[in-house]
């Protein structure tokens, strides 16, 4: 409750601000509502920047924030285009930051330099922070720019000022973990069931499963300036041993178990909430805090693992497959034929026949396929390995939803997470490229290509064939 009065505090103090803000702005030289919205908001922003009081400025930015509100998405993204082209850097400034940067490079030209270079549109949005409800709005702006990226690719420089100043405001330290259970107000439960990426929660009935028993747990972090809107969410399990099936998890019949009694936590879902905040890393914070949470509360877990999805191999697969060139030996390429067959998971030869071929195709695509930038081609490989974990089981028809057979031929794979280990095994990840994995997986990669040479930068770039579009979820 702390934490909610202080934002209630400081929101009701903001509040205050703009109110008298706003009372200066009706006798100040500010433009009134034009006929063109969006060159309304371009003056906006401009008197937003020519400099002034804090009352002022605040409500000025609040006034901007809702007209933009206001606007449909084609003005939307328009009002973005212009903040792209129009408050980049002072370009007289800059030329002169140059100038005296290459007649004596010390300390105070760098300095100048580095703060000519900043865009004004960085400014622009700090200070639109500043409004009631700035953070929200401006997170919910950047949703609307995403969305018109790929077609208009001249807003990348205004995604790389949201970004860079998300990145800072989101820090960790900022961040509020709370635990979700049953009695956590409704209206963030249903937030839960909606963001949920995974594995659909189809019902209250469902969540219920997901949270009430002793051996299931939910945690989110929070930011202040989202109230009771998650930022990321990771339900667990806790059982005794690493499970192989996302069905055994979540089965409406199954019998819990007490929580004091299990021996691994498993992380089985982790979904983003909020789109805007791309690319702002929060699942790495989540998982380690989470895991030492629970190692305080239950000693006797000694196993901490995900059972993720793997979003990209189904994709992959069918490019190798159909590739004239292939990293897949023709074996292999005419036992994965099985998998063009309606309903071969439910058949028991055809299951058998094929588990083979897939698990070593599995395990050459999580080890050897790579983005042009030489890492993992399958996201949630990134995200775990980029983590510190460690690839440890492939989990043959772990899930035979119509999503993960769509997306993983119903692949699903263990992350393990050892404590010890996290920090060496990031460091592999992260200086060379290296994925730790089980000796158990690397086996199984060898058949799929006999003879092959072993892991390489080259081999491995051209085993990616391009990367698969991005998940919903870090999971």
């Amino acid at each position: 409750m702390r934490l909610e009065a202080t934002n209630s505090f400081f929101a009701d103090l903001l509040g205050s601000i703009a109110e008298r803000g706003r009372a200066l702005l009706r006798r100040s030289d500010v433009p009134g509502r034009m006929a063109d919205p969006e060159a309304d908001l371009v003056a906006l922003c401009e008197a937003l920047l020519s400099g002034r009081g804090e009352a002022s400025g605040v409500a000025l930015a609040g006034e901007i924030l809702a007209r933009w509100r206001t606007l449909q998405d084609e003005g939307r993204r328009d009002f973005l285009t212009v903040l792209a082209e129009r408050f980049g850097p002072d370009r007289a400034r800059l030329d002169r930051a140059i100038d005296a940067y290459r007649a004596e490079p010390d300390a105070r030209a760098t300095l100048e330099l580095h703060n000519a270079a900043e865009p004004r549109r960085q400014e622009l949005i700090r200070r639109l922070n500043l409004a009631p409800s700035g953070t929200e709005t401006l997170v919910r702006m950047r949703e609307v720019l995403l969305r018109h990226l790929a077609s208009h690719p001249d807003l990348s420089a205004l995604d790389a000022d949201f970004a860079h100043l998300f990145g800072s405001w989101f820090n960790r330290g900022f961040l509020v973990l709370r635990r979700i259970d049953w009695t956590t107000p409704a209206n963030i439960l249903q937030k839960i069931i909606r963001y949920e990426a995974v594995h659909t929660i189809r019902d209250w009935d469902d969540l219920r499963r997901r949270l009430e028993p002793d051996d299931r747990r939910c945690f989110a972090f929070f930011h202040p300036q989202l109230v009771d809107d998650p930022l990321i969410f990771v339900e667990v399990a806790l059982t005794n041993g690493i499970p192989a099936t996302i069905g055994s998890l979540l089965a409406e019949n199954r019998a819990p178990i007490a929580a004091d009694t299990a021996d691994t936590a498993v992380f089985y879902s982790i979904s983003n909430c909020q789109d805007g905040l791309r690319g702002v890393s929060f699942g790495n914070f989540l998982i380690k805090q989470v895991a030492e949470d629970l190692k305080r509360e239950l000693p006797g877990l000694t196993t901490f693992a995900t059972l993720s999805p793997v979003p990209g191999f189904a994709a992959w697969l069918d490019r190798e497959r159909r590739a004239e060139t292939s990293v897949l030996p023709e074996e292999i390429k005419a036992a994965l034929s099985v998998l063009d067959e309606d309903g071969w998971h439910r058949d028991e030869d055809r299951r058998d026949g094929v588990r083979g071929a897939v698990l070593a195709a599995a395990a050459g695509y999580l080890l050897d396929a790579r983005t042009a930038s030489g890492k993992p081609v399958d996201p949630v490989a990134r995200f775990h390995l980029g983590n510190g974990a460690r690839l440890e089981r492939l989990n043959f028809l772990g899930d035979t939803s119509s999503r993960g057979l769509r997306q993983a031929h119903g692949l699903m794979v263990n992350y393990l997470y050892k404590l010890d280990e996290i920090e060496a095994n990031h460091e592999r990840f992260a200086s060379r490229g290296e994925v730790v994995a089980a000796p158990e997986i690397r086996k199984l990669s060898r058949p799929a290509a006999p003879g092959r040479e072993p892991h390489s930068p080259q081999r491995s770039a051209r085993a990616g064939r391009g990367t698969p579009s991005k998940p919903e979820t870090a999971s």
